[in-house]
């Protein structure tokens, strides 16, 4: 039986949950559960803190799990990434009081950063020649510099309001772009891959709609121009002579311009329908 590891709490938490649901397996309905047994699927999931699920699964006890980039590397352990889940989203970056002079992270040569990704930030730097001391702590860090515990912090930012907050600003470029991942440190077994499939599949039902219209035939063409598929339109006679329905995924993002494009080509009856999961 395949056992996999998942966060316990939090968005990633919630997020992890419903791409699985989607994805056809069974998963926890009380918060509190710390294993859900799926017998159909033949997979045990495990809820664990964030911060240890690269651990165990780098150790073998567990085959596979998800996890946040930014963890996985902090953690220092041997595993690796195999599929990108498109939540979770953070960038890391590295900010100074707003009185400090320089926009460039060479000013932390020598300084104190405050973090809650200590091997990761350690790492960076390094990579950088920048020697500095990195203070360790955990949850939010807006107020070491504050408080007197640091010169700087490297946290995750999103709008920044935080910081300006604590009266920082942000400096450098981005240390890292994080979401959530699906992690293993083995080879990928036969169920494993099932799982990526899987996952995989929702990942692009989430991204892409499918379209359906009806255009005249000596559209077609120019029709099809707009909407390519993935490999290739359905194409179809109406009844009407002289008429062809036509079925095409399409991006999400996209879907209302290229209805806008379809419209003004000619085309009617266009139509636009969810996709929930898929094998491509």
């Amino acid at each position: 039986m395949l056992r996999v590891a998942l966060p316990n709490k939090g968005s990633l938490a919630e997020d992890s949950i419903k791409i699985l649901i989607e994805a056809g397996y069974k998963q926890r309905t009380d918060s509190r559960d710390l294993v859900t047994i799926d017998e159909v699927n033949q997979i045990e999931f495990y809820y664990l803190r964030p911060r240890d699920i690269a651990i165990y699964v780098a150790s073998g006890e567990l085959s596979i799990g998800i996890t946040g980039r930014d963890l996985l590397l902090d953690s220092g352990v041997k595993a690796q990434e195999l599929l990108s889940l498109g939540f979770g989203e953070s960038t890391f970056r590295f900010a100074i009081p707003v009185s400090t002079n320089g926009e460039d992270i060479s000013i932390l040569n020598g300084k104190r950063v405050a973090t809650s990704y200590p091997g990761l930030v350690k790492k960076y730097l390094e990579s950088k020649s920048i020697k500095a001391d990195v203070v360790q702590l955990d949850g939010a860090v807006e107020s070491a510099v504050r408080l007197g515990v640091a010169d700087a912090i490297a946290d995750v930012v999103s709008t920044g309001n935080t910081l300006r907050q604590a009266g920082l600003k942000v400096i450098g470029e981005s240390m890292l772009e994080s979401e959530a991942v699906l992690i293993s440190s083995s080879k990928t077994s036969n169920e494993m891959q099932v799982l990526i499939h899987r996952l995989n599949s929702v990942i692009i039902a989430r991204q892409y709609v499918l379209m359906d219209y009806d255009v005249k035939s000596e559209l077609v063409e120019a029709a099809c121009a707009l909407t390519p598929g993935i490999e290739s339109p359905t194409i179809s006679p109406l009844k009407v002579e002289g008429w062809m329905a036509i079925r095409a995924m399409v991006k999400r993002q996209e879907a209302h311009r290229i209805m806008d494009d379809l419209w003004s080509l000619g085309a009617r009856g266009i139509l636009v329908t969810d996709i929930h999961a898929c094998r491509l």
